[in-house]
């Protein structure tokens, strides 16, 4: 099974955490593995398609997600 096999499973969190919290924080070293086999270019496009955004902070090891309130409508 390979990593993105997974990244349904993680999309789910991602939402359910962002729909009580600001952010997520990833920091699960298996949940970090799935982000870490995908392109910078693909993580962007994973957090636009969910309606997100992402930064990678301390060189990768930490990735937060937030919701994007430009894609959203208010």
């Amino acid at each position: 099974m390979t990593m993105r096999e997974h990244l349904p499973a993680l999309a789910t969190k991602i939402s359910k955490v962002l729909s009580i919290k600001p952010e997520y924080l990833v920091t699960q070293p298996a949940e970090l593995r799935i982000l870490r086999e995908m392109s910078d270019a693909d993580v962007r496009e994973f957090a636009k398609s969910h309606g997100w955004r992402v930064i990678r902070r301390l060189g990768g090891r930490q990735i937060e997600f937030y919701n994007d309130a430009s894609w959203r409508p208010l």
